[in-house]
């Protein structure tokens, strides 16, 4: 690291950027940067100018527009930013577009640069007509040439052969007989009264070795009951069973409504800080049946780490909202294997949501319509508050008024178990702001820790030793020797703060950022009792799409409060949606 520190300081580059840095090149980041400077830009946030400075700085005269190594690294540079909005690949042809804008002459013979050094993948892609008449003869169509960085392109086809391989070797876990009469015993059991449907699913589940079980916010009950009843049909087949969700919040939430215990799945699958996994392909689950919920936040890389960790003939079950925002790295899991098709899909019983519910909005923004929303008092309840503001101060303002004084004293939630949600990161009444007001009215002190003071809310920003990105909590203790965090989700634990959680002790808060406020991105996966959604008033050119609005909103589980500061935008951007993400999981599943 110090290394790294020396060369970026020589070349005019924060310092900062060191640990970044050596995660995406490697131990040896210092060399390859002085031997090429343009290697900067394996980090999506340095533009290529950026890297034009610095390779003068480390260079000199000899750093020119022409240099082999810059359109090399300008390749990287457009499918890194591409893997930032989503995409696992790009058309060759847009590379070369792209780099002909960046004054790069010979696109084609830079591309081959990247391919020799083993920096990009090419794949040939053979999209299917979905519109094609079934009575025709189907006709081979020509390929369209793909790039892909390396890691993504193999983590895809890794994940897409890990995928068939399961629903491969997976034999029965029972018949269908002794499926259905294990969860009817165990749901009379447990007090519970499953939907047909659900029991429906639970036999799917026993007889295939994928499953997929869409499952929106309405369909809490439903999954509740599914987990609850899946232990049974492993019992009744001698296997081990085991429950994931994206973290630990919604990990403690899904163990209170299914009385089943329920593990982050990062955590799950042993993640270490160096952003591998200790389960894997030499060292599979000890488990029969995986089931993991929150499937939606599944980006490539975190679906083909599961997989590898899945031996053969283990049974996997993804259950997710399938109108859900995309996942924050590279890839859609779910939404691929929905669309491929050739995965049995579980349904469970549709939801009727209560008008004027979080479910009800969430339902409505699916289809990108904003309702309107009762007042308390007029016909609406307490489960759901829209709060107007005329401004990002007022929005603010509003946002401490309800975390530190209504929502504590009218639904008895603490303020430590409000989560506050930014549509945007920075500005007025982004989560930035809002995480420095949110620390004033809360917690007020000097940071004298990282930035930090004992009480204080913080998000882990990555994996370490005990605690996995998206990790929710707040620092108990700090001091010369390290730190005590106590993360929300886990074993009961005695605090300030009773309630379900774990301590553990960390040599500093490097991993951590400030937690009162997320943006909705770093919310995604994450489930609390009540949620503060502030809306701020959109900046020119910003429109959040209804997925982001609505991943948010579902994040809550039994109050809302939306602090709305965005005027008429907001059902603008409700209305829209993102283009969908250039994948190739779609593709492998039915070649596979």
């Amino acid at each position: 690291m110090a290394a790294a520190v020396e060369v970026l300081e020589r070349a005019g580059a924060p310092a900062r950027l060191a640990g970044p840095l050596v995660r995406a090149l490697g131990d040896d980041a210092a060399a390859l940067l002085r031997g090429d400077p343009w290697r900067l830009l394996s980090l999506p946030e340095i533009t290529p100018e950026q890297a034009d400075f610095t390779a003068r700085r480390l260079l000199g005269a000899s750093a020119v527009p022409t240099d082999e190594r810059r359109a090399r690294a300008l390749v990287v540079h457009l499918l890194t930013r591409a893997a930032r909005t989503g995409h696992t690949a790009l058309p060759a042809a847009e590379v070369v577009r792209a780099l002909a804008g960046l004054g790069v002459r010979d696109g084609a013979g830079a591309v081959d640069s990247a391919l020799d050094d083993g920096l990009v993948i090419a794949v040939d892609s053979y999209p299917a007509d979905d519109d094609a008449d079934p009575a025709e003869p189907a006709e081979m169509p020509d390929p369209v040439p793909l790039l892909a960085l390396g890691r993504y392109g193999l983590a895809e086809e890794t994940l897409g052969e890990g995928l068939g391989r399961l629903a491969g070797t997976a034999e029965a876990l029972v018949d269908s007989a002794t499926a259905a009469e294990a969860a009817e015993a165990a749901a009379e059991r447990l007090g519970r009264s499953p939907a047909p449907e659900t029991l429906a699913a639970l036999v799917a589940v026993a007889l295939r070795g994928v499953v997929a079980v869409p499952a929106g916010p309405g369909a809490g009950d439903a999954v509740a009951d599914l987990v609850a009843l899946l232990p049974a049909i492993a019992e009744a087949a001698e296997v081990g069973a085991v429950v994931t969700a994206p973290s630990g919040t919604s990990a403690e939430a899904l163990a209170a409504a299914a009385g089943v215990p329920a593990t982050p799945l990062r955590a799950l699958l042993g993640g270490r800080p160096d952003g591998g996994y200790a389960h894997g392909e030499a060292a599979p689950l000890e488990a029969g049946l995986v089931v993991v919920t929150g499937a939606e936040t599944l980006d490539v890389e975190l679906g083909a780490a599961l997989v590898e960790a899945c031996a053969d003939g283990t049974h996997l079950v993804l259950v997710g909202d399938p109108d859900a925002p995309p996942p924050p790295g590279p890839g859609a899991v779910l939404a691929d294997v929905l669309d491929a098709r050739v995965v049995p899909v579980a349904a469970l019983p549709a939801p009727r949501p209560r008008p004027g519910s979080v479910t009800a909005l969430a339902a409505s923004l699916a289809a990108g319509e904003l309702p309107p929303v009762p007042a308390p008092g007029a016909g609406g309840g307490r489960e759901l508050v829209v709060v107007r503001a005329s401004s990002a101060a007022e929005a603010v303002h509003r946002t401490v008024q309800l975390v530190t004084d209504s929502i504590p004293r009218a639904l008895g939630v603490p303020a430590q178990r409000v989560q506050v949600v930014s549509l945007l990161r920075d500005g007025e009444a982004g989560a930035a702001a809002l995480n420095a007001a949110c620390k004033a009215a809360l917690n007020p002190g000097p940071g004298a820790h990282g930035g930090f003071d004992p009480g204080d809310r913080l998000v882990a920003a990555a994996d370490g030793e005990g605690f996995t990105a998206g990790d929710v909590g707040y620092l108990a203790e700090a001091g010369p020797e390290g730190a005590v965090v106590r993360l929300f989700g886990g074993e009961e634990v005695p605090g300030p703060d009773a309630g379900p959680g774990r301590e553990l002790a960390v040599p500093d808060l490097t991993a951590f950022r400030p937690g009162w406020a997320l943006t909705a991105a770093a919310a995604q996966g994450g489930r609390w009792r009540a949620v503060v959604l502030v809306v701020p008033p959109f900046p020119p050119g910003f429109r959040p799409g209804g997925p982001a609005l609505y991943g948010a909103v579902t994040r809550a589980a039994e109050h809302l409060s939306i602090v709305h500061a965005a005027g008429p935008a907001l059902a603008e951007a409700v209305r829209s949606r993102p283009p969908r993400r250039r994948t190739r999981l779609v593709e492998l599943l039915r070649e596979g």
